[in-house]
């Protein structure tokens, strides 16, 4: 396959995707094999909280939505127009997905295909059945994928490099499993978000979508924010007020009754607003419900330290406050050429021998 014809693939595949809305889906009649796939992606859709209590219906249409709005012809065209495809000889790419959130591996399935490699890909047990769906609708566009795509039920095997994401923990694991393999491997990341007094309820608004997208879940989610002294959280609080119903939603509310009692009874000090607590600490990783804060004195010492702790962030956002952040409200769409971990995906694969 050339590269034109993979990218149209994919262009094909937003198409099919595009039509998905949590308020608003409608059938197209110019979208390829709709006959074959929208209805039962569309009861997948539904189907997936019960595959995996964190996959709401919203949280899987967000998901569907971000894809589609990212594979357009413009959007893969600006993405692999700076890369040399000449010379790739295909190999097979294992693939180890985490589960925290929907679809949270196709960016790695995506950059072994358009690349012309194989796919040797272990789904996570906490998302098992939307890449495949969209996998069977990919090799039903073009039936060239069907012997470049492969969902083995056991072991790994027969593969010649690696991308693996999960924790701390198991990338040490990881890492000495695949010693001899090239490899990419991802550890746990946050973000984080520098204010500095001065935004906008619809600013600060915003930040909530950064926190509460996914519940929280996600390494782009911000779960650590600075702030500077003497800063009043209460416009924070009113900011984020209209994602109150997050609450109602029992796994979270679990989660924060939880973890709100394991810090009172630790005799932490907490500032609550009845769905989200703030507690002063100096980790990056706070836990589901809660967001960690510290305060700082002058924004070029906290570059510094952004700068020194720059493996444990995924992304920073603020009204250009920090160096390369990124605008409030923008953590969960990133562009195809926003890489995880700051790693070039498609230079590795290129270049793997």
């Amino acid at each position: 396959m050339t590269l034109e014809t993979k990218k149209s693939v994919f262009v094909e595949l937003g198409k099919f995707l595009k039509q998905f809305t949590e308020n608003d889906t409608v059938r197209k009649s110019d979208v390829l094999h709709n006959d074959l796939f929208f209805d039962d992606f569309e009861k997948l859709i539904h189907l997936s909280q019960s595959h995996n209590g964190w996959y709401t219906p919203e949280q899987v249409y967000f998901a569907i939505q971000s894809w589609a709005d990212a594979l357009t012809e413009e959007n893969i065209t600006k993405w692999l127009s700076n890369y040399d495809f000449t010379g790739v000889e295909p190999k097979n790419v294992a693939l180890i997905l985490a589960g925290n959130i929907p679809l949270v591996g196709f960016h790695d399935f995506l950059s072994v295909l358009i690349t012309g490699h194989n796919a040797v890909i272990k789904t996570s047990s906490n998302d098992q059945h939307l890449l495949p769906f969209l996998a069977k609708y990919i090799i039903t566009v073009n039936p060239d994928f069907e012997n470049k795509i492969n969902f083995p039920e056991g072991k790994l095997e027969n593969f010649d490099a690696v991308i693996a994401t999960g924790s701390n923990n198991t990338s040490r694991y990881f890492e000495y499993y695949f010693k001899d393999k090239p490899s990419i491997i991802r550890k746990n990341r946050n973000s984080a978000a520098v204010l500095n007094g001065k935004e906008t309820k619809e600013q600060l608004e915003a930040l909530g979508e950064d926190i509460f997208r996914y519940f929280g879940l996600g390494c782009r989610n911000v779960s650590k924010i600075f702030v500077p002294k003497g800063y009043s959280f209460d416009t924070f609080f009113e900011g984020i007020f209209k994602y109150q119903d997050v609450i109602h939603y029992e796994k979270y509310a679990n989660n924060y009754d939880y973890n709100k009692a394991v810090f009172l009874m630790s005799n932490f000090k907490l500032l609550d607003n009845g769905f989200l607590t703030l507690k002063e600490d100096p980790s990056y990783a706070s836990p589901i419900s809660s967001v960690f804060y510290e305060f700082y004195e002058n924004i070029e010492d906290l570059q510094t330290r952004l700068k020194a702790d720059a493996e444990q962030i995924q992304c920073i956002v603020s009204t250009d406050l920090i160096e390369n952040s990124i605008p409030f409200g923008e953590t969960q769409n990133p562009q195809l050429w926003d890489y995880a971990d700051n790693v070039d995906t498609i230079t590795f694969l290129l270049t793997t021998k």
